[in-house]
């Protein structure tokens, strides 16, 4: 396929280009660890010669990345499902989701996407802040990632949007590709997941016609996560506590990579992935000539209701939702066991924070509250759809 060099700086390699993106990797000696340590009992060589065997992207992720997500499902959660029974399986679409691992959120769409019939995976929009090391930003691109450019300045920014915009719109109709984009820049630390309109706003920079043209043309499924336990949760709770206490505290790249860690190796229990329908029916029934900030946050607002709505909530939600209130309103969602099980597992992850000054209540609040805010969302969500269908209800006209 003929892609626009414009294109060049944040699209994934193409298959001509692997052969020579794998002879990078298997000369790296970091990359050499990496894969021989996720490969166990597997030559280099040998890997080597699998490696050049896949022509495309997606021959590589169902080679190599699909079973290590599998090894991994195995090892560190009680299984992962997906329910896409609102989707058309021979369709693309633009998934728009909450964000809770920086890692695992895509990669794990991508193996799942295969699992419920999809002839393709995604291309995965990824911030340049993670892209530092050098085989890690070839492996990346190997798996279809695009590079979300950060860090820029205002006029350097808004050519940055708009070529993004218009590659996730190339990507869409041209290369016959999903697309996964997070619904925020950067994880939701406190699982409230709200959309920014700033990313709806970035993808009507590209394709034609009205701005309700534009979104559905991405034909935007807003997609649900939902881990069971959050393997970086404590490290969310520890960047809340410096925030507020270290004046112009920031992340460093080191920071990243240790959530990269955690979040593929820890525990994450149950984990499930809900595709709710593609907005472009709702999108069409709204007034073209709304202000555009508003019309922008409707749709965010929108999107919001329907994350949050698929939310699979389990006991620990319900728990932590009763330990904050300081009542057990929800113990018919969860039994004895199970509320000590995730009161052992709070107290274990407030043991692993280790900073000066170390605030134990207001720590164990933020944990409580990454937990709790699911319940909170759903039930707001879940009162708003209740609304939405009695208006549609009384606008009916029945005649006979």
């Amino acid at each position: 396929m003929n892609i626009p060099s414009e294109f060049d700086p944040i699209r994934p390699f193409n298959p001509e280009e692997l052969p020579a993106v794998y002879d990078r990797l298997l000369a790296d000696p970091q990359f050499q660890q990496v894969i021989t340590t996720l490969f166990p009992g597997v030559s280099l060589e040998d890997l080597g010669k699998k490696m050049k065997s896949c022509k495309t992207n997606l021959e590589f992720q169902k080679a190599f990345c699909y079973p290590v997500l599998q090894d991994l499902i195995h090892k560190a959660s009680f299984g992962c499902s997906m329910d896409a029974s609102s989707v058309n399986i021979n369709h693309r679409y633009t998934f728009v989701s909450n964000h809770r691992d920086i890692v695992l959120d895509s990669a794990l769409l991508d193996k799942l996407l295969l699992d419920v019939g999809f002839s393709t995976t995604c291309e995965i929009a990824i911030g340049d802040n993670l892209l530092t090391i050098p085989w890690v930003k070839d492996l990346v691109r190997i798996n279809k990632s695009f590079t979300v450019e950060r860090a820029l300045h205002a006029v350097e920014m808004y050519k940055a949007s708009k070529r993004m915009s218009e590659y996730m719109h190339f990507v869409i109709s041209e290369k016959n590709e999903n697309v996964w984009i997070a619904q925020r820049e950067g994880r939701s630390k406190d699982s409230t997941d709200n959309t920014q309109p700033a990313i709806l706003k970035m993808m009507v920079m590209g394709g034609e016609g009205s701005i309700i043209d534009r979104l559905a043309a991405l034909h935007i499924v807003p997609l649900t996560i939902s881990y069971e336990y959050d393997p970086c949760d404590y490290l969310k709770a520890r960047e809340f506590q410096l925030k507020r206490d270290v004046p112009f505290w920031k992340k460093t790249p080191g920071d990243d990579i240790e959530s990269m860690s955690v979040g593929i190796k820890g525990f994450k229990g149950h984990i499930q992935y809900h595709c709710a329908p593609c907005i472009n029916d709702w999108l069409r029934k709204l007034n073209a000539n709304t202000p555009k900030n508003q019309l922008f946050d409707s749709i965010a607002k929108y999107i919001d209701t329907q994350i949050h709505y698929n939310y699979r909530l389990y006991p620990g939600n319900y728990v932590a939702l009763d330990m904050l209130q300081g009542n057990k309103e929800h113990d018919d969602m969860y039994s004895p066991k199970q509320r000590s099980i995730f009161e052992q597992y709070i107290n274990g992850q407030l043991a692993k924070i280790d900073i000066e000054n170390k605030d134990e209540k207001f720590l164990r609040e933020c944990l409580l509250n990454q937990y709790a805010n699911p319940v909170k969302n759903y039930y707001n969500a879940r009162d708003a759809e209740s609304s939405r269908l009695k208006s549609l209800m009384s606008k009916l006209t029945f005649k006979f």
